[in-house]
């Protein structure tokens, strides 16, 4: 039997004139070939001439499958380091019984920061490619220094510097570099406003460099937050929100639902305590809708999802499932809410409601006795003139428990 060897290539955008000793090799033993249509293009007119190639689209399950069924020798070309967020981790992940050898290049941050100086060792790294927004809002809030970025055709410096500009984060500066590597390298500084009205030749990746500090709020006044019409007194105070976020122990915590958001102060809160999380925030009126965003905005927190409908009718099959919830609103009905909460949410997950009457705490409390979770908090809190406010927390079993 042959053995299943996969040699895996990393280009720059240079077209190549010639393959190095170890690159020769593997090409010339070789005569399965892969890669995307940019590395057939710098490659091809040195491959064997009866080669066969394989192009590397999303999703990759097809080519993963083609690699694995064909096994023998496959050459794969990649961008740069393909261990770098690149095709390497993949196949090694699927394809633990080949083996495996790795010619590196550059990665494109390394040949920007070469180009720049930039000391590159100093600052996170962020993958924007095929990947949500969170783990870059996620580094705006926390307020790195620096950031070093790759993008993807959809989110895209410009998309950066927009999202940025949006929610106040101007205290950046853009080093872009595109096409890095090749005859057509281009590497150009910008201010984020310059960078969000300014196209960008792919593939690109980019340095973020804060140039001053966001002053950043936490424990918000109440009367900072826009809030609904007539209303003003409808939002969680402050204080029980800092106690209800406590109880949540948000830095153990992943992904977020905040029910009945109302003007989004929990959501909020919760993203500039804990940036890693994952919030969703559900909210049935409709003028809220312009509130929350308005406030997130307000407040430098990206990357809320907004969901303004009954929360029993949003569909919640893709949503990540919640490992904390806050209750702040049910609209009369609180056990139909806790239910489904119960079947989504995470063995040890939390929920944190806030009674303001004894009628809504009793119920509450005769919900978790008869679902089996156990009761962690219960505190009592009068903030100035305001009626009393029982918070409490309780937690999921870690194994369901069923009658």
């Amino acid at each position: 039997m042959n053995e299943f060897k996969i040699t895996i290539i990393g280009l720059s955008d240079q077209k190549k004139e010639t393959f190095l000793e170890a690159e020769r090799q593997a090409v010339q033993s070789c005569q399965q070939f892969a890669g995307g249509n940019r590395h057939h293009a710098l490659v091809s007119h040195l491959l064997p001439e009866n080669h066969c190639w394989t192009n590397i689209d999303v999703p990759l399950a097809p080519f993963i499958h083609q690699v694995k069924a064909t096994q023998g020798n496959w050459v794969v070309f990649a961008s740069g380091d393909p261990l770098f967020f690149g095709i390497a981790n993949t196949l090694k992940r699927e394809c633990p019984e080949a083996n495996l050898q790795l010619l590196p290049a550059f990665n494109a941050l390394q040949m920007l920061a070469h180009k720049l100086l930039l000391p590159y060792g100093l600052y996170e790294t962020v993958t924007l490619t095929g990947r949500d927004w969170n783990c870059f809002d996620a580094a705006l809030i926390r307020q790195i220094a620096g950031m070093g970025v790759l993008t993807d055709r959809v989110k895209t410096p410009t998309a950066m510097a927009q999202r940025m500009l949006a929610h106040g984060y101007r205290n950046y500066q853009f080093h872009v570099g595109e096409r890095l590597g090749g005859d057509h390298q281009h590497i150009r500084t910008l201010t984020v406003e310059e960078a969000a009205c300014t196209e960008f030749e792919l593939p690109n990746a980019l340095f973020v460099v804060k140039t001053q500090t966001k002053n950043l709020s936490k424990a918000i006044p109440d009367e900072q937050f826009k809030g609904l019409a007539g209303r003003p007194k409808m939002i969680t105070k402050m204080p029980i929100r800092m106690v209800s976020l406590m109880l949540m122990q948000l830095h153990n915590r992943q992904v977020l639902w905040d029910i009945g958001a109302c003007t989004g102060s929990i959501s909020i809160e919760a993203k500039l305590q804990a940036p890693h999380l994952s919030v969703c925030a559900f909210e049935k009126r409709q003028e809220s809708q312009a509130i929350i965003q308005n406030n997130c905005q307000r407040f430098g927190t990206p990357g809320i999802q907004l969901f303004i409908d009954d929360f029993s009718h949003v569909d919640k099959q893709t949503l990540p499932l919640p490992d904390a919830v806050f209750l702040g609103g049910y609209g009369g009905t609180m056990e139909a809410i806790l239910n489904e909460v119960h079947r989504l949410l995470l063995p040890g997950g939390c929920v944190v409601f806030n009674a303001v009457s004894d009628g809504s705490q009793s119920r509450f409390l005769h919900w978790q006795e008869a679902n089996g979770y156990r009761l962690t908090a219960l505190h009592t809190i009068t903030v100035d003139q305001h009626n009393p406010i029982t918070v409490m927390a309780i937690e999921k079993p870690q194994l369901t428990i069923h009658p």
